[in-house]
């Protein structure tokens, strides 16, 4: 049986995920709900109400890639910022996700196409 892989280029404000087996690779993308204009908005009723805010759905946001990856044996995550790497913490404290293969990549602000190109040359390299 092949391992199902997934790749997924994340910020904090969007994931964008694509599997490792059709050509061309399909996108499909994910968004936080804390946006720049939920921002505003909590930010005049208080800072720690932001904050508390933002926590809450930046956790929906993770758990919400954490049932996109449990479907997967191998996963790629990478983007420019450390979200990556905050999922891959939060991923850790679900033992759901302790066979499947994760690894955090850095990478830079991408196009679709270097996305695409990025995925399938991780793992044509992994194989």
């Amino acid at each position: 049986m092949t391992a199902k892989k997934i790749g997924i280029w994340m910020d904090h404000a969007n994931a964008h995920i694509m599997e490792f087996t059709t050509d061309p690779i399909e996108t499909k993308t994910i968004s936080s709900k804390f946006t720049h204009k939920v921002k505003e908005l909590s930010l005049h009723q208080g800072e720690n109400r932001m904050h508390n805010k933002e926590q809450h759905q930046q956790s929906e946001y993770y758990d919400r890639l954490g049932d996109v990856i449990k479907k997967y044996d191998e996963v790629v995550l990478f983007g420019p910022t450390d979200a990556k790497v905050e999922l891959f913490n939060h991923l850790l404290k679900d033992h759901h996700f302790e066979k499947i293969r994760i690894k955090v990549e850095h990478a830079d602000k991408m196009t679709e196409n270097q996305q695409h190109a990025f995925v399938k040359k991780y793992f044509s390299k992994h194989l």
